[in-house]
């Protein structure tokens, strides 16, 4: 929620810069947590009908908040579920607030 306060500005960004997410395992499945995928779910969506409702009720209305990682790559703060429904949707851009890295303490615990 701390993220969603601050005051940034909009801006789109290709879909392809943030779709390396898609390989890791951000979500949970009874397995655990951490153990399903984005690409899982858009690949089998009646094997994981929660998650893939989730996608599909995401309201891409509302910004991704994305941070550079240690690794210089763009990733999700919060938005994941709306980057995967832009894909499903076929769309090339979405919408993002970048979080400077100077912010890091603000959002985090």
């Amino acid at each position: 929620a701390k993220v969603w306060e601050l005051k940034l500005p909009v801006i789109t960004m290709l879909l392809h810069d943030l779709d390396w997410q898609f390989e890791y395992p951000f979500w949970h499945t009874k397995k655990g947590k951490y153990t399903l995928t984005p690409k899982e779910v858009l690949a089998h969506p009646k094997m994981y009908e929660e998650e893939y409702a989730r996608i599909q009720r995401a309201n891409l209305a509302h910004p991704v908040d994305i941070m550079k990682n240690k690794k210089g790559m763009w990733e999700c703060l919060d938005g994941l579920h709306r980057v995967a429904k832009a894909k499903l949707l076929g769309l090339r851009e979405v919408n993002v607030r970048k979080v400077p890295a100077e912010m890091r303490s603000l959002i985090t615990p």
